[in-house]
């Protein structure tokens, strides 16, 4: 009796992990699998129990107490899984295929090790049909509502900045249409399709959306469900080149953006495709970024346009915002479209300036790009007063591109505070001013208190997820 309670406690640990790593990863076997930041999880929570339960079964029952304790420890520490209907599905799975399971071993005195291996693996095979079924009903569904609700659809892609010019353009364009945009960072197909299902309100004008992607056809599988007339595609850089190894991987894959079966037209900062796609960049000109905001000239119609937007920080956003009005002026008066940037309001947590207890706090937590994190540091050095920074370093980066933060880093900063794991070695390690290195963030909020005054600067320069 004991023995069964073992085994099926230990496989319902082990399948916790197991979802809470794909649901980590958007359900991407290959990337918990070759993309993973810590491996060692994988052997700790994953490996090492199974060969101990099918190697040395007798011995088991003292590793499980070890392995449960620090299983928990790990999960609350990681903050766990995100108990989703998905994730319900697949636990019911798992249990019945585990009381089945235990009928059989008891039966056949089948090895404990491997049958825990094959409920595990049966769960997830199982749980990847149910929800591929399940996702192309939703996909139907989605459809059907679209082609009802027939909005006019404009996807944004690009390296760095989606977000920023899906708000920009959703503020130019809402108090003239029925607009509206994915919410947060939504920028993959199911997530496109939850949100047409669940909020695409009925009215809708104009439909604004993000187009992400890992490898090569996420984006053209998204354009070619969404059908839309509009595409935008932001500036491209080494951004997730852990995924695609080489910038004309990412190059062809954005690119991809402009193959919706009915675009009308296409903007795009820097690379050209085709006639119906209108390139940018040397339409930007004499770009003047401060705290207080930026300026830039605009070329539209052979006509140059001096345009300000005081509250939005940081240089790269004059192309953001530029590709947004060229998108505008396809729906709306170009005199009134530029009266608009002017009123542009800053995307949340994206160089967004704060005043609280008379210091200056820059949240720049959604920027995980090397492009704009540098830019930022140049912003950032103009302030005269004390400057910290608060960062992971960049995700889904090398080596080398965080060696290069580490270096901007000395040079613009009085004070660093690393707040994640996974960069903390070779951050601490090449940055040479006065640093902390934290290990658990949950300390932040007392360290800033002793470490600040007024009159300082903080920027907090992107994020890591919790478990990292």
């Amino acid at each position: 009796m004991i023995e069964n309670i073992v085994h099926f406690v230990t496989t319902l640990l082990i399948g916790v992990y197991v979802i809470t790593t794909l649901q980590w990863y958007n359900y991407k076997i290959d990337r918990v699998l070759f993309h993973f930041h810590k491996y060692s999880w994988h052997i700790l929570f994953f490996l090492i129990p199974i060969f101990v339960y099918t190697f040395f079964p007798s011995y088991f029952n003292y590793f499980f107490l070890i392995y449960m304790a620090l299983f928990l420890i790990w999960y609350k520490k990681s903050k766990g899984v995100k108990f989703t209907k998905r994730v319900k599905r697949f636990l019911v799975i798992l249990v019945i295929l585990e009381i089945g399971n235990l009928f059989i071993m008891k039966r056949f005195n089948n090895n404990e090790g491997l049958s825990l291996l094959s409920v595990i693996s049966t769960a997830i095979i199982i749980s990847y049909l149910i929800e591929s079924f399940l996702f192309s009903k939703f996909k139907q569904k989605a459809k059907i509502k679209l082609n009802k609700i027939s909005p006019a659809i404009i996807t944004i892609t690009g390296s760095y900045g989606k977000t920023s010019i899906k708000n920009f353009t959703y503020q130019l364009l809402k108090d003239n249409f029925k607009t509206y945009k994915t919410p947060r960072s939504v920028n993959t197909l199911k997530g496109i399709v939850l949100d047409i299902n669940t909020s695409l309100p009925e009215d809708t004008q104009i439909y604004i959306t993000e187009a992400g992607a890992r490898e090569k056809g996420d984006i053209k599988e998204i354009v070619e469900f969404l059908e839309n007339e509009y595409s935008i595609l932001g500036k491209i850089g080494p951004q997730h080149i852990e995924y695609f190894k080489t910038m004309d991987n990412i190059e062809k894959t954005k690119l991809e953006i402009f193959k919706s079966p009915k675009l009308k037209k296409g903007f795009s900062y820097q690379i050209e495709w085709r006639d119906k796609v209108e390139v940018i960049k040397d339409k930007i000109k004499n770009i003047k970024s401060s705290l207080n905001g930026i300026e830039w000239d605009l070329i539209i119609n052979n006509k140059t346009y001096h345009l300000k937007a005081p509250n939005i920080l940081g240089e790269f956003n004059a192309i953001n915002i530029s590709l947004a009005v060229y998108q505008a002026i396809e729906f709306m008066n170009l005199d009134e479209v530029l009266e608009k940037v002017e009123k542009l309001e800053p995307i949340e947590h994206r160089l967004q300036k704060i005043e609280a207890n008379k210091k200056v706090i820059i949240d720049d937590s959604f920027n995980g790009n090397i492009e704009g994190m540098l830019k930022s540091f140049k912003l950032i050095k103009t302030y005269n007063g004390k400057k910290i920074i608060i960062t992971p370093g960049l995700i889904e980066a090398t080596d080398e591109m965080n060696k290069k933060v580490a270096k901007a880093i000395n040079e613009t900063f009085d004070l660093a505070i690393i707040t994640s794991q996974i960069n903390k070695e070779i951050l601490c390690k090449n940055i040479t001013i006065n640093k902390i290195c934290l290990s658990d963030k949950s300390k932040l909020t007392k360290i800033l208190k002793e470490v600040t005054k007024e009159g300082d600067l903080i920027l907090f320069s992107n994020d890591a997820p919790e478990y990292l």
